[in-house]
């Protein structure tokens, strides 16, 4: 139980820090918020439970084909907020395009698998 604080306050810490940093200098929140780090303790988190290198590689393998979809919501809210879509709706139409990428993903992996077998 202490081990899931540990690492649930690292990873708010790191939030926590965008966020402030990101309301004084909106570019280098970004660039924070941009790097891999809650991939990076993910799979160190990972590793400190499994140390298991086949679980790791398809762990990162994955995070790498899921993040492609989630690439355009970041270029749909500031498309929408910049045209007079309030906040919440821009929100919301980034998530919706978010999952219904995701969704898109899932198939696609899983029919390339399936076509590999």
């Amino acid at each position: 139980m202490v081990y899931l604080l540990i690492k649930a306050a690292i990873s708010g810490v790191i939030i926590a820090i965008v966020s402030e940093v990101a309301r004084r200098a909106p570019g280098f929140g970004a660039l924070i918020a941009s790097l891999p780090l809650i991939s990076l303790l993910g799979m160190i988190w990972l590793w400190r439970d499994t140390a298991d290198p086949a679980r790791l590689a398809a762990h990162a393998d994955a995070t790498f084909w899921f993040v492609l979809p989630s690439l355009p919501m970041f270029l749909l809210i500031p498309a929408l907020l910049r045209r007079g879509v309030n906040f919440w709706p821009a929100l919301a139409a980034g998530c919706a395009l978010t999952i219904a990428l995701y969704l898109a993903m899932t198939w696609l992996m899983q029919y390339g698998q399936s076509a590999r077998s």
